[in-house]
């Protein structure tokens, strides 16, 4: 390995090691499973998403014990910073047709993205949703790409699910205001508390993270049709009912404020 490989390694593990201390200053993380994610070789790792920070914690999560590949919406590639963070991480954009793109073959790229990295060796992040959940349940509905990389995925890959639980009432969820979260607004404001609490003293807020293997299951769900496959992961993200809404404040110093808006279920 070259001098300058090992230097550009050096300072990823730094980042990443950065990036987990700010998140875990706010979120207390009880993994089970995590042993799956750590092992040798492909894995396509499945996750449940009700909030947008669940996947920058599972991606560093993952990318500290394993070359990790995430899926994106490609409007986060276009953020300043973020966006040259994951180009550099080569993450696969999604194509959103909200935002104009209207490419048919936008499916066929995404899949063939992932197929490639896992016959590589690398490990996927992909949530099937797509979305942020709007309510307490995992609705996947008739969303594609987990459905086509599963019935495609090489030989020797492991399918991991992952359950997360805590997140049903944060400011990066649905349930703050009733609708989608700002995330540049909330990045910054992230930052605002994270020194305003004197770095230590952030109220934390408890994510439970449960990796399960459901590499068969997966594929043999994958054999039948994409409603039922979807079906089949709705069923094993619900498995423990729906989440309750949990408001978590903000500042160690003032008492907790937040009224659940009028749109979120409970």
């Amino acid at each position: 390995m070259s001098k300058e490989r090992r230097r550009s390694d050096t300072v990823w593990k730094v980042l990443l090691g950065f990036f987990m201390f700010v998140l875990t200053r706010r979120y207390k993380l009880l993994i089970s499973g995590k042993e799956l994610l750590a092992a040798e070789g492909a894995k396509l790792v499945l996750l449940e998403h009700p909030s947008h920070i669940e996947p920058i914690i599972m991606g560093v999560m993952a990318a500290q014990v394993t070359d990790t590949v995430p899926v994106i919406s490609e409007q986060f590639m276009r953020l300043p910073f973020f966006g040259d963070v994951l180009r550099a991480w080569n993450a696969v954009p999604v194509s959103d047709l909200k935002l104009g793109n209207r490419d048919p073959e936008v499916l066929t790229k995404i899949t063939k993205g992932m197929t490639d990295a896992l016959a590589q060796g690398r490990t996927i992040l992909l949530a099937p949703s797509g979305n942020i959940t709007r309510g307490p349940l995992e609705r996947i509905g008739n969303k594609q790409s987990a459905y086509a990389v599963v019935s495609q995925v090489p030989d020797g890959v492991k399918v991991i699910g992952v359950r997360i639980d805590g997140l049903w009432g944060s400011m990066w969820s649905w349930a703050w205001e009733g609708k989608r979260p700002s995330f540049i607004y909330n990045m910054l404001k992230g930052g605002f508390y994270f020194f305003v609490n004197l770095i230590f003293f952030i109220p934390k807020r408890e994510v439970r993270i449960e990796f399960v293997d459901i590499t068969e299951e997966a594929k043999q769900q994958a054999t039948t049709d994409r409603w039922t496959f979807n079906k089949y992961l709705e069923e094993f993200y619900n498995a423990k009912g729906p989440e309750t809404l949990r408001y978590i404040r903000h500042f160690f110093f003032l008492p907790s404020w937040k009224k659940k808006p009028e749109s979120v279920k409970d």
